[in-house]
C-alpha cells in the first residue's frame, strides 16, 4: 500500500494532542449555548409502582421553568436495540413503573443547575416496591419473579451454538467432550463493569424558530443517534441534525441512545428555547450502560496430548431493566468460542436475562473479551490437568496460516492470522522460560511473593455485525486544501491524524493541510460510527479510495494544464508533475482552479475535485495476539501486584505504529483494570453498592506497570489498507493473561481458581482456605 518514500506507516505526532493536551477543545458542556439546565428525579427504588408525583412545591420554586412527567410531556417509549421485541420499549419517564435505581421520574428545567437540583430533591413521589431481582443467575430461575408483567420468565435472548433446527426448534445432539482423556470444569465470572468515561453523559437541543431541532450530544455515532432521535422527537430527518463536538470517552456506552436525550429534546420543543443537561458523576454510574456481567460454565476436553477434543458452555448474562445491544453480546461470545484453536467440537448455550438493574450495553470488546476469558481460562485449567505448560497447550492447538480464509462452526469466517508467530514474540520478549526458572526457584525456597505467569492468546471480530461498511469523501480546495468527510466519529483514537496521513501518502498534500469533518449529521451524509473497532479498515479504507479517485480526476487535469499524458503525471512536492521532469507540475491549487472553471476545464469531466465512496469491506476483521503478565501475590495479604505486562497484538497492515501503541496501552490499563480492581456490585434490594468514584476502583496510571507493548503484521485480505481494528485488542488479550498469572501465583497450594476481580480480599479469601 506504502510507496518508497511514503509517510503512511510510519510514526507520526498526532495532530488532535495540542487541543486536548491544553484543553482547548470544547465539549457538549463548553458549547456557548445560552440554555436552560435540565436535573432529572431518579428513582430510589431498583422495582416498584409510582403511587403518585407531586410536582407542586417544585414548580413554585425559583427559577424553576417547567416539571415534566410522564403525564404532561407525552413520549412514546422507545426500542432501544432493533433485535428486541417492542415489549421491553423504555418509557423516557417512568410510567406507572420503576425498574431500576436511577430510573427517571420526572424532569425539572430551570434556569440554572443549582435551581434545577433544589426543585428536583422538591419532587416528591410515593412508591409502592415490588419484588426485586438483582441476582441475574437467581433471574434465569423459573420461579423467580417476573422483571416484565406478561411475560413467561425474564429471559430475553436465547442463543446456541449449534442453532435449533428451523423445522422442528430441537437442536442437534451434540457430545461436544467425547473422546477426552481429561475433562475441566470451571463456573468462571466476568463482572459488571461502568465505563467511567472522564466526560460524563451530556446533551445540548437547540430547537429552531422553522420546527428543527440541532441536538448536541456527547456520542460515538451521531448518525446512529439521528436515526433514533428524529422519529422519537416526531421530526422529519432533514429537520433533525445532530453533531458531536469533543467527546471525552467513549468506551461503548456511549454509543446508546438515551432517553435523557428524548426528554431533553422534548423540553426545547416544548418551552421553545436551548435545554441543556450535563450529567453528573452518581447519575453517570446509575444511568450510563454497563458491560460484561456474564457467568460462563464451561467444560473442556483434552488429550493427554494437548490437543483440545471440545468445548461445552452455558452462559447466563445480565441485560438489566431494558434490554438493549448488551442482551445480544453472548451471541458475539458464542460465536468467538472457537478463539484461536482448532476446537472441533463446541456446544454453547446462553440466556440473557432481565433483572432491575442498570441496562447492559456494549462497553469495550463487547461480548468478545467474554469468549476470550473463558477460552483462556479453561485452557490453563486443562494445561494443569495433563502437566502441560500453559503456553505449549496453546501452541499445539493453533489454527494454521494455510487454513485461512476459514468458515468455523461459529459462524464467523477469519480472514487471515499467524497465531503462532505472535506467541513466540511474547515468548522471548517476556523471558518467559526465564521467569519460569524464577517462579519455581521462589516456589522452593518459600518465598512469600507469589510469583505468577499468564499467558493468553485471542482473536476478536473488528467491523462486527454488519459495521464493515462506511462513507468517506476527499475534496481539494482552490487553495490547494483538502477536507475529508466520514462516518465515524472521533474521541480520542487519532482519527484526524490518521485519515490525514493516507491523503497525504496518495496526493501528497501534507496532513497540516487536510480539515478532517466528521460526526455531524448536516456535513456528513451517513455513517455508522465509531464502535466495534472499525474506523480505518471502513472509514480509512473510503478515504484511500476517496483519494485515489481524486489524484486520477487530477491526473487528468494535471495532463491538460501540463500538456501530457495522463499515464506520465505522478505525485510531487504540492502537486502533480511529468513523471521524470520535475519543472514540469502544476499545484494542487491549480488543479483544483481548473476543475471549478466551466470554460476551461476538460470536456467530460464534472465540475470540482471531489469524490465519495460507501467502502464495503463484505466481512468483518480478525485481530490477534498473545499477552504475557506477571503478578507477585502477597502470601499474608492477598495483594496483587502487576510487575510487567508484555503484549504483542497483530491488527493487520500499522498505519502510524504510535497510535497503535496508544490504543494498545490504553485497551491494556481497562483489561487490567477488570482483572484487579472494577466491578459494580448490587445488593439483594437492587441498591447500588459502590456507585461512585470513591468506592469503584478506577485504577491510576500509578497502579499499572510500564507496558511492554509489541506487533506482527498479517495483512487483511478485506480492505485495501490490510487494516484491522486495533482499538479494543488490548482490552480483551489483558485480561484473561492477567486473572492467568494471579491463579497461576497460588496453583501450586492447590487453589483452582479466583473469581475477577483477583482484589486483595478475593485473594486473600482463597489463600486462607487453601
Amino acid at each position: 500500500m506504502a510507496a518508497s518514500g511514503s509517510i503512511l506507516g510510519n510514526p507520526v505526532q498526532r495532530k488532535e494532542d495540542p487541543g486536548l493536551l491544553t484543553g482547548a477543545n470544547h465539549y457538549v458542556d463548553d458549547l456557548d449555548v445560552d440554555a436552560a439546565r435540565v436535573a432529572f428525579v431518579r428513582s430510589p427504588e431498583a422495582h416498584a409502582e409510582i403511587a403518585s408525583i407531586d410536582t407542586s412545591d417544585a414548580s413554585s420554586m425559583p427559577g424553576v421553568v417547567a416539571v415534566y412527567t410522564a403525564e404532561n410531556l407525552p413520549m412514546d417509549a422507545f426500542q432501544g436495540f432493533p433485535m428486541m421485541p417492542p415489549d421491553f420499549n423504555r418509557p423516557p419517564l417512568a410510567a406507572g413503573r420503576v425498574r431500576f435505581v436511577g430510573d427517571m421520574v420526572a424532569a425539572v428545567v430551570a434556569e440554572t443547575q443549582a435551581q434545577a437540583n433544589d426543585a428536583a430533591e422538591a419532587v416528591y413521589v410515593e412508591y409502592s416496591p415490588l419484588p426485586v431481582v438483582s441476582d441475574f443467575e437467581r433471574a434465569a430461575d423459573p420461579d423467580s419473579p417476573v422483571v416484565w408483567d406478561g411475560q413467561p420468565s425474564n429471559v430475553c435472548f436465547p442463543f446456541a451454538i449449534p442453532g435449533p433446527d428451523e423445522e422442528t426448534g430441537e437442536r442437534p445432539g451434540v457430545d461436544a467432550l467425547a473422546g477426552a482423556d481429561q475433562v475441566v470444569s470451571e463456573r468462571i465470572v466476568t463482572q459488571r463493569l461502568a465505563g467511567a468515561p472522564m466526560e460524563a453523559n451530556g446533551c445540548v437541543a437547540v430547537p429552531g424558530d422553522d420546527g428543527s431541532m440541532t441536538m448536541h450530544l456527547s456520542v460515538q455515532n451521531a448518525h446512529s443517534q439521528h436515526e433514533a432521535l428524529a422519529p422519537a422527537l416526531g421530526l422529519e430527518p432533514d429537520q433533525l441534525r445532530v453533531t458531536a463536538p469533543w467527546v471525552g470517552g467513549g468506551f461503548g456506552p456511549k454509543a446508546a441512545v438515551y432517553p435523557e436525550y428524548i426528554v431533553v429534546g422534548k423540553a426545547a420543543q416544548a418551552l421553545g428555547r436551548p435545554t441543556r443537561w450535563t450529567e453528573n458523576r452518581t447519575e453517570n454510574m446509575l444511568s450510563m450502560v454497563q458491560g460484561r456481567a456474564m457467568v460462563m460454565n464451561v467444560e473442556m476436553g483434552v488429550r493427554n496430548d494437548g490437543s483440545i477434543v471440545g468445548l461445552k458452555a452455558h452462559v447466563i448474562a445480565d441485560a438489566g431493566a431494558y434490554p438493549i445491544i448488551g442482551a445480544i453480546l453472548p451471541m458475539l461470545t458464542g460465536m468467538l468460542s472457537q478463539a484461536v484453536y482448532d476446537i472441533p467440537v463446541i456446544d454453547f448455550v446462553s440466556q440473557t436475562v432481565i433483572t432491575n438493574t442498570t441496562p447492559i450495553g456494549a462497553y469495550r470488546g463487547a461480548g468478545r473479551p467474554e469468549a476470550t476469558q473463558m477460552v483462556e481460562r479453561i485452557l490453563d485449567k486443562a494445561a494443569a490437568a495433563i502437566g502441560m505448560d500453559p503456553a505449549e497447550i496453546r501452541r499445539k492447538n493453533y489454527l494454521q496460516p494455510d487454513a485461512f480464509p476459514t468458515a468455523l462452526q461459529t459462524g464467523v469466517s477469519y480472514d487471515s492470522g499467524e497465531y503462532e508467530r505472535a506467541l513466540d514474540a511474547v515468548l522471548e520478549a517476556s523471558g518467559y522460560a526465564d521467569l519460569r526458572a524464577e517462579q519455581q526457584a521462589r516456589r522452593d525456597s518459600g518465598d512469600s511473593k507469589l510469583l505468577g505467569i499468564g499467558v493468553s492468546s485471542y482473536v476478536e471480530i473488528t467491523a462486527p455485525v454488519g459495521l464493515h461498511v462506511e462513507y468517506g469523501s476527499t475534496e481539494v480546495h482552490e487553495d490547494g486544501t483538502a477536507t475529508i468527510r466520514v462516518g465515524t466519529s472521533s474521541h480520542g483514537q487519532g482519527h484526524d491524524t490518521a485519515f490525514s496521513q493516507i491523503v497525504e501518502g496518495v496526493l501528497g498534500i501534507p496532513m497540516e493541510q487536510v480539515t478532517h469533518l466528521d460526526a455531524d449529521t448536516a456535513e456528513v451524509p451517513s455513517g455508522a460510527g465509531t464502535l466495534g473497532s472499525r474506523s480505518l479498515q471502513t472509514a480509512g479504507s473510503a478515504v484511500y479510495l476517496s483519494s485515489q479517485a481524486v489524484l486520477e480526476k487530477g491526473k487528468q487535469l494535471a495532463a491538460h494544464l501540463l500538456e501530457a499524458s495522463a499515464d506520465d503525471i505522478v505525485v510531487a512536492e504540492g502537486g502533480l508533475a511529468v513523471a521524470g521532469v520535475p519543472t514540469s507540475s502544476v499545484s494542487w491549487a491549480d488543479i483544483a482552479q481548473l476543475a471549478n472553471d466551466d470554460s476551461a476545464r476538460p470536456s467530460g469531466l464534472e465540475a470540482g475535485l471531489m469524490a465519495e465512496e460507501n467502502f464495503d469491506g463484505t466481512d468483518s476483521t480478525f485481530p490477534f495476539g498473545s499477552h504475557v503478565a506477571v503478578v507477585e501475590v502477597d502470601r499474608d495479604t492477598g495483594e496483587v501486584e502487576l510487575v510487567r505486562h508484555v503484549a504483542v497484538d497483530d491488527c493487520g497492515t500499522i498505519m502510524n505504529p504510535l497510535i497503535v501503541n496508544g490504543q494498545q496501552h490504553g485497551g491494556i490499563a481497562q483489561g487490567i483494570a477488570q482483572a484487579l480492581y472494577e466491578h459494580v456490585e448490587y445488593d439483594g434490594d437492587g441498591q447500588p453498592r459502590n456507585p461512585s468514584l470513591g468506592d469503584y476502583l478506577v485504577p491510576s496510571a500509578a497502579e499499572l506497570p510500564s507496558f511492554e507493548v509489541s506487533n506482527t503484521e498479517t495483512a487483511s485480505p478485506r480492505n485495501p489498507l490490510g487494516a484491522k481494528g486495533i482499538g479494543e485488542s488490548g482490552t480483551i488479550g489483558s485480561t484473561p493473561a492477567v486473572h492467568n498469572a494471579v491463579c497461576d501465583a497460588v496453583a501450586h497450594l492447590g487453589i483452582g481458581h479466583i473469581d475477577m476481580p483477583c482484589s486483595p480480599q478475593n485473594v486473600w479469601r482463597a489463600l486462607q482456605n487453601a
